[in-house]
């Protein structure tokens, strides 16, 4: 199979004649004609409510009708998108941005340090290992050869805790399923082993290495060689050297049917910690004592009153992070002994910013925060006694710090909008930090700056903001503005590095990220202000950020697009429905964008209603229908140019939200502003995406962007006509 930007071949005319439509667009002030598609008499019946469902068709991802949909849908876009001028710059640009050597945070196991690195050539990182400090890097396992696209990706790894053995899953084309398989480590040979029927769950391996617990769903019922996951998983063993037929049933869910358990070992080996998900408000934990396997489990947290998370464990005290009485967070001592509320001891008290995420290494207690939407990290000892805060060298991200109580050192990384990620070694006797390893970006980014701002939402709501532009910027109203969004499921926007953001940026672009409710920023009261009924907040928060870029002079609302993901596809699709006078373009990608029906995909998508809210519910459902974007397109109405992204494959927000979105707003679209949607192949929700496949995704959306934001081809810097190193 050829990468798509290779097999992509289409005559460089602006008129392109097809079966069933006709491209004869020039510019984004012609009228396109679009693809014909169907409008059933579908209406359903929600709480004495009629709602039309006009393309519910196309919810049948098989049928003839949805893929001709899909190819036709391309057959516009592609060539549409290709004869744009300020595609090849930005496809120039971006190969050259994205060829950088990159290395990602290591983990150690009985002296062997596994981790992944780019050369900047590659499709996929390529897993290392080194086998004792001073020894040289040794490939393990490389992705890159395992297909001829680059679409099979390295989705996990966990070695055995002697080091000895690898287990890592691979994603096939984008989806969420992944397949686990085995290796040695001493010589890198495979194993027979594999487990089937897992997506999203890590494994856990047995204290003597003999095989891991993992969590699994049941095979469909249709098609046995496959996932059902409509089905609720259940935790199993694998022992190495055995078939999966032979996997023995460890802890199934009793009393819930929309509980999800994931299984962890505890350091010392004895115990067994099943955490149980139900939505993202809430867990629990119950725990098997592995040393007594016939002893029932045992429950430590069944209140399903805060979310609960087991960061150590020294002999019978457990180290929790919790939500507990302490909405930005906490941690607490637990004795397993006495596991009740009473027994707690509270070791670091919730503080004003939010605990993100805690972890117990080299007995101290090494806790991120997110603070004004950027990470802070403060050390404490394991009596919660403040020692130290990490120094940062600005306003950015850190994750990391794997490793157990008895460790010496840990690793974490840094990255900004302008500095590309680097790793660093902290050592837990002195806590001194060591660079281990910078990723080699050849582009100067000293030219671009990052400023925080706070802006105030339609309530009174104080929002923060960051704005990453060139340093030379002119306050004008003039400079093309792209504003990003998230807001859901207590995820916290911080800065990271974006190779297509550097793009823009050296474009002349303005690049904004908005910190909105629904997200962590400011923890659970922050998150719950932007779900279910208060949802609407979260669109405020961005229409108002929109409304501060304007009105404090970077740019109007000609020269103003927006940009979101998953959730913030939602945000941008039912932003440019809310507000269309406000934005000149609009990428949702891989959205969720029906929103009476997307708990009928899956039990995960189900598990999203703790955010969102379920139709079946009366209040829920006045609050969903007020803002699906799928029922809420107006005809007549004069949309921004709008291109839906998605891919065939995605089995996490299936494609039949854009799909049916996409129907409906070029079947309403009241003007000549383009309405395009570009359906991916061989990729699903966006993880393991192979590097080439990223540049051509990016390129189409910020060529679209530019042309319908007024930026002229020939006004593009003259060294973007450079096209750098391919990643193929």
């Amino acid at each position: 199979m050829h990468h798509r930007h290779q097999s992509r071949r289409y005559a460089p005319v602006c008129l392109l004649a097809l079966t069933l439509m006709t491209v004869a667009a020039c510019s984004s002030t012609t009228r396109l004609s679009y693809p014909a598609v169907a409008r059933g008499t579908q209406v359903d019946v929600y709480h004495g409510q009629s709602v039309a469902d006009p393309y519910r068709a196309l919810e049948d991802l098989r049928a003839p009708d949805t893929q001709r949909f899909v190819s036709e849908q391309n057959a516009l876009a592609q060539p549409w998108l290709e004869r744009l001028p300020q595609r090849a710059w930005f496809r120039a640009r971006l190969e050259q941005f994205w060829s950088y050597e990159r290395t990602g945070v290591p983990r150690v196991k009985a002296g062997r340090s596994f981790f992944t690195r780019n050369d900047g050539k590659q499709n996929q990182s390529v897993l290392y290992v080194i086998d004792a400090p001073g020894s040289a890097p040794r490939v393990l396992f490389d992705p890159n050869a395992a297909s001829r696209d680059a679409t099979v990706a390295l989705a996990r790894f966990e070695p055995s805790p002697d080091g000895r053995t690898l287990a890592y899953s691979l994603s096939d084309g984008g989806t969420d399923w992944e397949i686990w398989k085995f290796k040695r480590v001493d010589d890198g040979s495979d194993l027979p082993d594999e487990i089937h029927y897992t997506k999203f769950f890590e494994v856990s391996w047995a204290p003597d290495g003999s095989g891991v617990f993992y969590s699994r769903y049941p095979a469909r019922t249709d098609d046995p060689a496959r996932g059902d996951d409509r089905g609720q998983p259940v935790v199993y063993f694998h022992r190495i050297g055995e078939p999966q037929t032979r996997d023995r049933e460890i802890y199934r869910v009793r009393g819930s049917a929309t509980r999800t358990p994931s299984a962890s070992v505890s350091e010392d080996g004895r115990w067994l910690f099943v955490t149980l998900a139900d939505g993202y408000e809430t867990n629990g934990i119950d725990v098997l004592d592995l040393r007594n396997p016939q002893a029932p489990p045992r429950t430590i947290f069944g209140a399903w009153d805060a979310l609960y998370s087991i960061r150590g464990l020294d002999g019978d005290t457990l180290y929790v992070e919790t939500t507990n009485g302490a909405p930005r967070g906490r941690v607490i001592a637990v004795d397993l002994r006495d596991p009740a509320p009473r027994a707690w001891r509270e070791l670091v008290s919730q503080q004003d910013y939010a605990l993100q995420d805690a972890h117990y290494v080299g007995g101290h207690l090494l806790l991120n925060y997110v603070r004004d939407a950027r990470s802070m990290v403060r050390i404490h000892d394991r009596d919660g006694k403040f020692l130290q805060e990490l120094a940062l060298p600005g306003f950015g991200t850190v994750a990391g710090f794997g490793g157990k109580g008895k460790d010496f050192e840990t690793y974490f990384s840094y990255t900004d909008y302008v500095t590309p990620g680097s790793v660093q070694r902290l050592n837990l006797a002195d806590l001194s930090v060591r660079e281990w390893s910078r990723a080699k970006l050849a582009v100067d980014t000293d030219r671009f700056v990052t400023e925080q701002v706070f802006y105030t939402s339609r309530d009174g709501t104080r929002v923060p903001m960051f704005i990453t532009h060139r340093r030379d910027l002119v306050k004008n109203g003039q400079a093309p503005t792209l504003l990003y969004g998230y807001g859901g499921f207590n995820i916290s926007t911080t800065p990271s590095f974006r190779p297509h953001a550097l793009a823009w940026l050296e474009m002349g672009g303005i690049y904004v990220e908005a910190n909105l409710r629904g997200g962590g920023e400011y923890g659970e009261a922050w998150h719950r202000a932007g779900t279910k009924l208060r949802k609407q907040n979260v669109f405020d928060d961005f229409i108002a950020a929109a409304e501060h870029l304007i009105a404090a002079g970077y740019t109007r609302s000609a020269r103003l697009a927006i940009s979101g993901r998953s959730n913030g596809g939602l945000l941008v699709g039912a932003t440019l429905l809310q507000r269309p006078d406000l934005f000149a373009a609009a990428l949702p990608a891989v959205g969720v964008l029906d929103m009476l029906r997307y708990d009928t995909a899956s039990a995960n998508a189900r598990q999203w209603s703790s955010d969102y809210g379920l139709a079946e519910n009366p209040e829920e459902f006045r609050a969903l229908r007020a803002y699906s974007p799928v029922h809420n397109v107006k005809p007549g109405v004069c949309y921004p140019a709008t291109l839906v992204t998605t891919a065939d494959r995605d089995d996490r927000v299936v494609p039949w939200h854009s799909y049916k979105f996409a129907a409906a707003l070029q079947h309403a679209q009241g003007c000549a502003k383009p309405v395009l949607i570009r359906v991916e192949t061989r990729a699903g929700h966006g993880a393991g995406k192979p590097v080439w496949m990223q540049i051509d995704d990016y390129a189409d959306q910020y060529a679209f962007v530019a042309d319908a934001l007024g930026v002229a081809a020939e006004s593009l810097p003259l060294n973007g006509a450079s096209a750098g190193t391919p990643a193929r």
